[in-house]
Order: C-alpha cells, then structure tokens, then sequence
C-alpha cells in the first residue's frame, strides 16, 4: 500500500482531497500543526489511529513526524451518490453491505463474486474491515477497481437511506429462523454480511428488516462468509433469472 509521511506533506494532501485508507499518528503528538491535521481528519471523515512511534519507526526509515498516511487503491463514491446511480438504471438494485469483514482474502474473494453476480454496489465501515490495499484487489481479480464502493463512518446511515429509497435490509445469520429461499431477492435488496468471528454487530442487525440462513446439515457450524456471501449474492441471481 502507498503511503504519504509527514505533518505538512499529509496535511497538504488532505486538504488537496486526496483519499486515504487510515492516518496513523503517534501517541503523544502536540502542537498547533497536530490539532490543525487532527481538525482536518475529522472534517473529512477519514480514519486514524494513535500508535506508538516503534511502529511509525519500522514503516519509515527518515523523519515521518509522528504521521504515516495510507493512500487509497481506488475510487470511493459517496453511498447517496452510489444508490441514486444505481437507481436511474435499475429499479430493483443489488447492494452488499459488509460489517467488519476483516480478512483480505475473503474481502477480496467477495467484491470478485459481486461484480461477477452483477451487484450494484459495495458499502464498507471506515474502521474495523479489511484494507483495499493491493493484495485485496489481486485477490478479487481487479474487481475492485470496477464495482461502485463506498466507506461510511456509521453503516447506520446508508441503511436508512436504502430503506427510504425502499430497499429490503437483509441480514445473513446463522441465527436466523428463516432460510434464504424465504426471501424474495426480486425487490430492491442490500445484503448485509458480518465479520469473521462475531458476525454482524446488534447495532446493525436491529436495522435490518429480515434475517435468513444457509441450510447447513454437516457438523460445522458456519461457512467461511466469502463462501456465505456468494451464497446469498447468488440465489438473487438465480431468483432474477427464473
């Protein structure tokens, strides 16, 4: 992943608007230059983490100034921005919403199967899921570049916004009663997946309208979510086809 170091050039690229994955700042950082750049990150929504300057030390080998930025890889496009799009060319969208899917491979493994299932759309949180960051786009053989994408500070706001604009909020959930041929994909639909280990937080899942399962009959209890998420991408696909 590229990346920008330094209180004034990070700060000047930022105000430039350029689109970065994270800033990670030192611990302990003062000063009038920091609060200004602090101003800056929160202004423009982009997210950033306090480490210790071991880390900043082994990323870069110079005068970093207690700030590294993580340029990123692609594109995003506002969530509002993303639907409407979608809308003016197909009433009954597809959009996939993922709540901290944090492991590169199976992010990747994902975007590849919607563009692939034609999915209008991916919505990602700004913290906790994976980077897009090269091995992400390898891993989804380039469809990140091509699928519509947007980070949120708070999933809670593109999932009222879908509602409004008459979305269907699917949560996929072992816990679920129903199973996913209960549900009918023909209507304006985003999925929601959940994080490798907790699933989706309870935050979003009381957002959503209806929860559904995969059948499972082994003694596992739960799929790898890539393998759960083109699951559900694609019994809407099958469902439009009929």
């Amino acid at each position: 992943m590229n990346y920008l170091y330094g209180m004034h050039p990070v700060k000047e690229a930022v105000e430039a608007g350029r689109k970065f994955e994270k800033v990670m700042l030192k611990q302990g950082l003062e000063g009038p230059q920091f609060r200004e750049l602090m101003e800056l990150l929160k202004e423009k929504d982009i997210p950033y983490q306090f480490v210790p300057a071991e880390k900043l030390n082994h990323l870069v080998h110079g005068s970093h100034q207690g700030v590294i930025a993580y340029i990123s890889e692609i594109d995003y496009i506002p969530f509002e921005e993303m639907i409407e799009n979608a809308l003016a060319h197909k009433a009954a969208s597809l959009f996939l919403i993922l709540d901290g899917v944090s492991d590169v491979r199976n992010f990747g493994a994902i975007a590849r199967t919607a563009e692939c299932a034609g999915f209008d759309g991916l919505i990602l949180p700004a913290k906790g899921g994976a980077p897009i960051n090269a091995d992400a786009i390898k891993t989804s053989a380039g469809a990140l570049v091509r699928i519509p994408t947007a980070k949120v500070s708070n999933l809670k706001l593109p999932i009222f916004y879908l509602r409004d604009s008459g979305f269907q909020i699917v949560a996929a959930t072992e816990k679920a009663e129903g199973f996913i041929y209960d549900i009918n994909f023909k209507k304006p639909t985003a999925i929601v997946m959940g994080s490798e280990g907790n699933g989706i937080s309870n935050a979003v899942l009381d957002l959503c309208d209806i929860d559904a399962k995969i059948p499972m009959a082994g003694t596992i209890g739960s799929l790898n979510v890539s393998v759960a998420a083109s699951i559900f991408m694609y019994e809407a696909v099958r469902q439009r086809n009929l």
